[in-house]
């Protein structure tokens, strides 16, 4: 059963930068896809980025053309970790972000597509 574990959500002013982490535990971090998704007030939960095995050590990223330039997805798997940094942030941007799993490695954009999801973090930017 992995374990995901969400870090570094907090209170920023617009413009500013923050940086998510999610320590992963219980299966075989480096064959998983590994995302996060976000979810505002009264909106569903929405794809951000994703990061997928492509071969030997090789991984790609994918984003939400809402965050697309301006957030960066990546892993260390020595350390079971995936990290989201957050820079020019937006008062949109405000929602619980959420650290998710999929054992298959396909990593859609869909949220039916994961196994396993964190507790989430709060990050919320002010105007």
């Amino acid at each position: 059963q992995e374990q995901l574990v969400e870090s570094g959500g907090g209170l920023v002013q617009t413009g500013g930068s923050l940086r998510l982490s999610c320590v992963a535990s219980g299966g075989t971090f480096s064959t998983y896809a590994m995302g996060w998704f976000r979810q505002a007030p009264g909106l569903e939960r929405e794809f951000v980025a994703i990061t997928r095995r492509r071969g030997y050590n090789a991984y790609d990223a994918e984003y939400a053309e809402t965050v697309k330039g301006r957030f960066i997805i990546w892993r260390d798997n020595a350390k079971n970790t995936v990290y989201l940094q957050m820079n020019s942030l937006k008062p949109e941007d405000t929602a619980i972000y959420y650290c998710t799993a999929d054992s298959r490695g396909r990593g859609p954009r869909s949220v039916t597509g994961y196994d396993y999801w964190g507790q989430g973090t709060q990050v919320t930017v002010s105007s």
